[in-house]
């Protein structure tokens, strides 16, 4: 597999520190309300990233934070902490809104089919680990004390910015838009490690520490995390491409520097979904979850298909009308698969292992999830029996997590239950909800209506040479396969 690096800014041949294992990591939500439609994006590219690796071969640990403390309104340690503005705007307490939000986001990637990562990690449960890697940086020098905070000296760095370049007025306050000056800072691009009660008088979560009751930065949360499960030499780590700078940036630094040696070797960004006003944001315009998209009437993973047809290193616009052309080719894909029908006859091994060599080929190059999507279609146009097209669409599916032989079995039961009264004049017709099958039988009963017995008796045998009975019953028919 070949996916693009940002940290080297070129598509790099897949390699793992241990040889068919993956330490893998995913930034996780800040549990202060309900996820958008945006940041699920990167949770679905991200999972089709994982389970393509697992298709490969590979064995995945897959570790998530769940961010419930620490986490201040502007990624660059200003502002208030999301969490406290959560438990505000709805008068509960910090915990009851972490939990309610993370149970809500999980069940957002339930109805988009995004797997629970192997490890799933509360910044709050590992306070300890905090502390104990902060100070170790203090004791090598790598932090510092000021103002009742512990800072991170990114002086001591070699180079700091890894994703970006970027000149010496970079350091400037106001070159990120949103951020203060902090007077406690030797150097303008330090970041906190530790908060103690001189930043917020008001915190809500604060625990002992040797600096004093307080609570730790965002950015120290993930590194340590990572480093407790994933171990000292993490292979790949994902996350959204606005958490490149300073997020990530961060974590590289003081894990670098905790660990004394290269700690992350690729890099994983997802770009953003637009509007046709810019950035989704959960601060502006429409506030667009998965729930209401359920309320207007699409299914989830029509959601998750209109993200497939994208790559995802390139923005994505989102609009009512191009969700509604996605969801209608996902349902005419379903109808499609629907059709395979005929399930006589045995797997072609030899036509299965070719349409999947291309599979592995077109999404193993920076996971093209367009091109999955194509690989699709070419099986239904291969010219083989449908119980190798199903098994090989089963197959894709593990991957693309589309549901699509769930979604056909549910597409022939209702077409069955509605064939059961659609028959002309009062005829009804019940079998496995196939239409090609139904038109045959209606057919048969018309031509046995005009007592044109031949006809009747012809289309019985074609429907017997199909695998289809046909039995008469009291105003209709039945058909099932033999």
């Amino acid at each position: 597999m070949y996916l693009y690096n940002s940290a080297t800014h070129k598509k790099e041949e897949f390699r793992t520190h241990t040889p068919g294992r993956v330490e893998m990591y995913t930034c996780g939500p800040t549990v202060y309300h309900f996820a958008h439609i945006g940041n699920l994006r990167s949770y679905i590219m991200e999972d089709v990233l994982e389970k393509f690796l697992r298709y490969e071969g590979y064995d995945v640990n897959r570790v998530m934070n769940i961010t419930d403390v620490g986490h201040l309104a502007s990624d660059a340690d200003t502002g208030e902490d999301k969490m406290l503005k959560g438990a505000k705007r709805e008068n509960k307490s910090v915990m009851d809104i972490a939990r309610f939000y993370t149970d809500a986001f999980f069940d957002d990637c339930a109805k988009l089919n995004i797997k629970t990562p192997d490890v799933v990690q509360p910044a709050t449960g590992l306070i300890g680990e905090f502390i104990r890697v902060v100070s170790a940086l203090i004791d090598r020098g790598y932090a510092y004390l000021a103002g009742g905070n512990v800072y991170f000296d990114t002086s001591r760095l070699d180079r700091y910015y890894v994703f970006n370049d970027h000149d010496e007025e970079d350091l400037a306050v106001g070159v990120r838009e949103g951020v203060e000056e902090d007077e406690n800072k030797r150097n303008k691009n330090d970041f906190v490690l530790w908060f103690t009660k001189s930043k917020f008088e008001d915190q809500a979560l604060k625990w002992d520490s040797p600096w004093g009751v307080g609570y730790p930065g965002w950015h120290i949360e993930c590194s340590c995390i990572s480093m407790k499960f994933n171990g000292e030499y993490l292979d790949l780590h994902c996350g959204g491409v606005d958490n490149a700078f300073p997020h990530h940036t961060n974590e590289i630094a003081q894990s670098e520097a905790y660990l004394g040696h290269p700690w992350c070797a690729q890099w994983f960004h997802v770009h953003h979904l637009n509007t046709n006003s810019g950035k989704m944001s959960k601060s502006k315009g429409e506030f667009l979850t998965v729930s209401l998209l359920e309320e207007k009437g699409y299914d989830p993973l029509a959601y998750r298909f209109f993200c497939l047809q994208s790559h995802y290193r390139k923005g994505l616009v989102f609009s009512w009308e191009n969700l509604d052309n996605a969801a209608g080719a996902y349902n005419k894909l379903i109808k499609r698969i629907a059709a395979l029908t005929r399930l006589d006859g045995a797997v072609d091994e030899e036509a299965a292992a070719q349409l999947k060599e291309r599979f592995l080929t077109q999404v193993g190059n920076d996971l093209n999830t367009a091109q999955g999507i194509t690989c699709l279609y070419d099986v239904l146009k291969a010219p083989v029996n449908d119980v190798t097209k199903r098994a090989v669409l089963a197959s894709f599916d593990q991957v693309l997590s589309l549901s699509l032989l769930e979604k056909a079995a549910a597409l022939r039961e209702k077409e069955a239950a509605q064939a059961k009264t659609a028959g002309a004049d009062g005829f009804t017709i019940q079998g496995g909800g196939d239409p090609e099958i139904d038109a045959l039988v209606l057919q048969r009963a018309e031509a046995k209506k005009a007592k044109n017995f031949a006809e009747a008796d012809r289309i019985r045998e074609e429907l017997k040479g199909r695998g289809i009975e046909v039995t008469d019953v009291p105003g209709g028919a039945v058909w099932k396969r033999i």
